[in-house]
């Protein structure tokens, strides 16, 4: 009896020292939490977030409010009382760490795309919104990022519309990666740029990394404007996913009268310069941001309804949102009357 007690407890003690180790090892999953929203309308010390020149801008009452999601970064370490954290909160969510991070991404790599893409968003959302208001928006090539440590960097700078590399005129983004690749090693190449309002020539020497001519920005679509429109967004956020809530906070500036009729307004989606609303990630977590800072309605791209099933709106209105210009039409909707029927997700026509 003693030996099968000291035996018991032998088991017990390993089975404690397991569950113990099990808790500190990090498991591959990433978990996802509702994030802080951000009113594009507001200002940041006194200094608005949309500003404009070169045209009058309205600034009435009302928010139009983006939503964030913290999301564990590729080279955060998740335990197992995390993870079953995040399993238990019906706002959370967790997901394998492979389907959402390259095998070799870092958190410095994920930072940089996802600056990029926050930088090419806000251009992309001031076309979609002059779009909407009839103005002729020509497309350029800019640089969306520049990569510390490599030829570029100190030189060319972010948001540089790129004019001409060497004897070659820039259409596309392709005509860069091309002059780059086709330069002799050791040779620099002229690059001319447009630099806010003027123009700079800068010579820069390609470098080989991996067998290839690099010299470290990111090419990209950008867009000359009739006036100047720019979304002073913290760099903490990253990514394309607040496009529609951008475009529509500019939509409302450069028009008279409040978009939102006063009430506070959230969304999320990604946004193209015609005005194509696009899916995004974490839609179930955007949701409960966006119900938590007292959203009384919120825009759900419609790629994303598949997406919503079981998330608690609370009291705030859920509208599925395909296109900038049907994003517009549902406010002024709403506006007019709270109770009118709205396009959602549970409609079979899209």
């Amino acid at each position: 009896m003693k030996e099968r007690t000291g035996a018991g407890l032998l088991a017990l003690c390993l089975l404690a020292a397991l569950w113990a180790a099990a808790a500190f090892v990090p498991l591959p999953y990433v978990t996802y939490y509702p994030g802080p929203t951000v009113d594009i309308l507001a200002d940041d010390d006194g200094k608005e977030i949309v500003q404009v020149a070169g045209r009058k801008a309205y600034h009435d009452d009302g928010e139009l409010r983006m939503t964030t999601v913290y999301v564990s970064t590729p080279q955060e370490d998740v335990s197992l009382p995390e993870l079953l954290q995040a399993y238990f909160d019906p706002d959370a969510a967790v997901w394998p760490r492979s389907s959402i991070y390259a095998p070799d991404e870092t958190d410095e790599s994920t930072d940089r795309e996802s600056e990029a893409a926050m930088a090419s968003s806000q251009d992309t959302a001031v076309a979609a919104a002059l779009t909407e208001l009839g103005e002729e928006v020509d497309s350029v090539v800019k640089i969306l990022d520049v990569t510390p440590g490599l030829p570029a960097d100190g030189k060319l700078e972010v948001r540089d519309v790129l004019l001409r590399v060497g004897d070659t005129p820039i259409r596309e983004a392709q005509d860069v990666v091309d002059a780059v690749d086709e330069a002799s090693p050791g040779e620099p190449l002229t690059f001319l740029v447009r630099r806010g309002e003027k123009e700079v020539s800068v010579d820069v020497t390609p470098e080989e990394v991996e067998g290839d001519l690099r010299i470290g920005i990111a090419p990209g679509l950008g867009f000359d404007f009739p006036f100047d429109v720019s979304v002073d967004i913290s760099e903490r956020i990253g990514g394309p996913s607040a496009g529609l809530m951008m475009a529509l906070a500019i939509y409302d500036t450069l028009t008279p009268g409040s978009l939102t009729g006063g009430a506070e307004i959230a969304g999320t989606g990604t946004i193209t310069p015609t005005g194509e609303v696009g899916p995004i990630g974490g839609i179930q977590q955007k949701i409960a941001a966006a119900r938590d800072a007292g959203a009384d309605l919120f825009f759900v791209p419609a790629a994303n309804c598949g997406g919503i099933g079981g998330v608690d709106p609370g009291d705030m209105r859920l509208a599925k949102a395909t296109t900038m210009h049907a994003a517009v039409e549902t406010l002024s909707d709403w506006v007019a009357d709270p109770d009118t029927d709205l396009p959602t997700c549970e409609d079979t026509a899209s």
